[in-house]
């Protein structure tokens, strides 16, 4: 009999290996890390190694803290690759997107699992807010590079930056922010499934606490976080050997910060490390420090992502889906075909971009850890009814969307840069 502590390392290992070398095997395919990532977890838990259930129903606890870990060193790293200076102006898109899809997206959805399958109202809610946000992680084909290619030359001022490629800033834009806009609705869901809609004790609640204080203290708290943590940064120079060869490392240290002291003020740390990460990134327009933070924060963040998928691929193997019927399989295909695209394009109407870089705006919504996140988070927190159902519905969202877009976005993003719009 194989250990199976000795099996978990060599899955570790794998999926180590693989993140490390699967971005440059792929880079002229139309597949991604994330869908091989999906297939090596299918393969491995379907081998007879008696390996432990990957369901997060088994080990809901685990699935968030892990898939939290996750966004939140992805945020950072969203953060960090922004170049255009944030305005009212040049951040409009992502505006619309936060303001018109994302709110379309929730209502769609939650409409859909309460008319089309039968979900009792707080649980559709959920499902409206577990899949309305887009994803920073798996996303990183269609969203801009390290700090400084968003422009032309990597020396450019921050006026030239804000011509970064439209579609590309306003899906990491729009990934950065929602991920912690989601929380208010995921938290309506608690609330309602707790009291039940028939009473309204909670929406008083819940729009002065998880709707203003918690946002407002994410926000200020990310600014005036990344303000004093950027002069640490910036006015730190390694001089020895060592200090050079762990040059950006801290960015895993100030993430964890940023996220814990906001959440330690009971505000969305989410919405903090975005905000932080920002800030840090343009108070050093230069770039070339940046671009250390950015490059270990994503190797964290590739690494752990390896692992995760991993063993979501596992979880579909052995039996996550098997609650999913048609009905739900057809809302599902919906919701990435048809919801999306068509609050994409809704939030962007009369917006000045072209209207094939709305299109691609639109198309890429992808769903992905976040969802895993919410959850598994309102999981731990509240009973809910169809819980098996509900992560059966966004384990298929998300199966589906990291196919779809993961093979359209190689092709999709050559055809747009050719003619010079991404």
């Amino acid at each position: 009999m194989v250990e199976l502590y000795v099996l978990a390392l060599t899955i570790v290992g794998v999926a180590a290996l693989a993140a490390a070398v699967l971005p440059e095997l792929l880079s002229d395919s139309y597949l991604t890390p994330p869908i091989v990532f999906v297939a090596l977890g299918a393969i491995a838990f379907s081998l007879p190694l008696q390996m432990p259930d990957p369901s997060p129903l088994a080990h809901g606890y685990l699935a968030e803290k892990f898939a939290e870990f996750i966004v939140v060193v992805s945020l950072m790293g969203a953060g960090l690759k922004l170049d255009r200076p944030f305005s009212l102006r040049t951040w409009s898109t992502t505006w619309r997107l936060l303001a018109v899809t994302m709110t379309l997206t929730i209502a769609s959805a939650a409409l859909l699992g309460w008319w089309a399958l039968g979900i009792v109202p707080a649980s559709a809610l959920l499902l409206g807010a577990v899949v309305a946000p887009t994803d920073p992680v798996l996303a990183s084909d269609v969203q801009v590079g390290p700090p400084g290619e968003g422009t032309d030359d990597a020396d450019d001022d921050a006026e030239d930056a804000e011509h970064e490629h439209e579609i590309r800033f306003a899906l990491t834009s729009e990934a950065g922010c929602n991920d912690g806009l989601a929380f208010p609705f995921t938290y309506a869901a608690i609330l309602a499934a707790g009291a039940g809609f028939t009473g309204t004790d909670w929406v008083g609640e819940w729009l002065a606490t998880y709707v203003v204080y918690k946002i407002v203290v994410g926000v200020v708290a990310g600014a005036v976080l990344g303000y004093l943590f950027s002069k640490v940064l910036f006015d730190f120079s390694p001089t020895t050997r060592l200090a050079r060869a762990v040059e950006g490392t801290e960015v895993l240290g100030v993430t964890l910060l940023i996220y814990g002291l906001t959440e330690l003020v009971q505000g969305y740390g989410f919405i903090a490390v975005f905000v932080g990460a920002v800030v840090i990134r343009h108070n050093e327009q230069s770039g070339k420090y940046n671009q250390a933070l950015h490059d270990f924060s994503e190797v964290v963040e590739r690494l752990a992502m390896a692992l995760l998928v991993t063993l979501f691929g596992g979880a579909l193997a052995t039996g996550l889906l098997a609650p999913l019927t048609l009905e739900a399989a057809a809302v599902g295909l919906v919701l990435v075909f048809v919801v999306r695209p068509l609050a994409g394009v809704l939030g962007l109407l009369g917006s000045p971009i072209e209207w094939d870089e709305r299109a691609s705006i639109a198309f890429f919504g992808i769903r992905g850890l976040g969802s895993f996140y919410y959850l598994a988070y309102a999981m731990n927190q509240e009973v809910f009814t169809q819980l098996r159902d509900l992560w059966a519905l966004v384990g298929f969202v998300v199966l589906v969307s990291v196919v779809v877009h993961g093979v359209a976005s190689e092709p999709v993003m050559s055809i747009l840069e050719r003619r010079g719009e991404a």
